[in-house]
């Protein structure tokens, strides 16, 4: 499970950026039973989250972030920033600017791992792993190594094995060192690049992918699953089975509806409406929360949605026991309930008029919304919290 993410100096942002998915430490905590889940580590974690701010703000940038990061774990492939990526200003106060990350989460061996990345257009500037036992407990330093004026990596601190001998030859950009490490056959890190690769889903829909038939595959053994039909069939309850087509499961399989004479309407996906396509995708990544404990951040899942039917989804994700977490970002302010979310489950985008770049913040950060009386639809609307657009 994600515990937190903070990067720096990504697209539209350019000052350090934190998202936590830690629940509330106050009493609050109790009006809200199914809304995190509590780990054997000592770590309240929310199921849900949702991130509400204008068209441009930066809330597609957000997820490229974590999108980003997880490419450099997953292809072991040149490692650096790319101008593209990098924000526009930051080039007017350095020459060479470096990205940062930082992400916190349990492992699937309930193992607390802190991993800490900084990127240039050379390589890599910094790189280190650390670990805890329980939540208030002290990191420790698993590996720590940075690069130093020459372009030479050196080890700054840690007690991994591994390590000399992924120092060696490393004088370029290629691969990450955590997943050197890996290779080497370090447990930690095969844990937290295990993690990246098998958990953290950022921004990712589902498609025919006609030319990957592993990814394929594993789409399809869900969509045959019972359980995936009765996530589906949120978006339109007529709907009584699926019958998945193995080459084209997005566009040919088949939807069977029953009306309410016992009559069955067959007809393919790519014949639906648009809600409903697109919702057969989202469908999957919901299944991979509930039933895989995946981390899935939702690109504006719920663009085509009406708002009863996104309360259905978290609704179904809190209301079920599991591992997993569902972010999205979206513009239907219905969200800004304190009815069904906890403070911390609400963060907003924002574009500032002046520099052009993003800032993301959570409506905890604002303690004089109180739970009694307020009304956050009404506060976003009139630009209290931030997030609409400017003139």
């Amino acid at each position: 499970m994600l515990i937190s993410f903070k990067f720096n100096n990504f697209c539209s942002f350019n000052v350090e950026s934190e998202f936590s998915m830690e629940a509330s430490n106050s009493k609050v905590k109790t009006r809200y039973p199914d809304n995190y889940t509590s780990t054997d580590v000592d770590y309240d974690l929310l199921k849900t989250a949702v991130i509400v701010g204008e068209n441009a703000g930066g809330k597609s940038n957000f997820i490229g972030s974590l999108k980003f990061l997880k490419s450099l774990v997953d292809f072991n492939s040149q490692v650096q920033s790319v101008g593209a990526y990098v924000n526009a200003s930051s080039f007017l106060t350095e020459k060479d600017p470096e990205q940062r990350f930082e992400i916190c989460f349990i492992s699937e061996k309930k193992h607390i791992y802190k991993y800490c990345l900084g990127i240039d257009s050379y390589g890599i500037t910094s790189e280190g792993l650390y670990k805890q036992s329980k939540r208030k407990g002290t990191f420790s330093c698993l590996f720590s190594v940075i690069r130093d004026k020459s372009g030479k990596y050196e080890k700054k601190e840690g007690k991994a094995s591994e390590l000399g001998t992924a120092l060696k030859n490393s004088n370029n950009s290629y691969g990450l060192f955590i997943s050197k490490l890996a290779l080497l056959g370090n447990a930690d890190a095969i844990e937290t690049t295990g993690w990246f690769k098998n958990i953290l889903l950022p921004g990712t829909v589902p498609e025919d992918q006609d030319g990957n038939p592993a990814g394929r595959d594993e789409d399809i053994k869900i969509m045959k699953d019972p359980r995936f039909v009765d996530i589906f069939r949120m978006v339109d309850y007529s709907i009584c089975s699926i019958e998945v087509d193995n080459d084209k499961p997005y566009g040919k399989s088949l939807i069977i509806r029953r009306d309410a004479e016992g009559n069955e309407i067959r007809r393919e996906l790519q014949q639906d409406s648009t809600g409903v396509r697109e919702f057969f995708a989202w469908a999957v990544q919901i299944f991979r929360v509930v039933y895989e404990n995946r981390v899935v951040f939702a690109d504006e899942m719920d663009r085509v949605l009406n708002p009863i039917l996104s309360d259905r989804v978290v609704a179904f994700v809190n209301g079920e026991e599991h591992k997993g977490q569902f972010i999205f970002s979206t513009h239907n302010v219905l969200h800004l309930n304190l009815k069904t979310y906890m403070k911390e489950q609400i963060y907003f985008v924002t574009k500032s008029k002046d520099s052009l770049t993003s800032e993301l913040y959570s409506l905890a950060d604002f303690p004089e919304v109180r739970y009694e009386t307020a009304k956050v639809y009404e506060f976003y609307m009139k630009g209290i919290l931030g997030g609409t657009a400017f003139e």
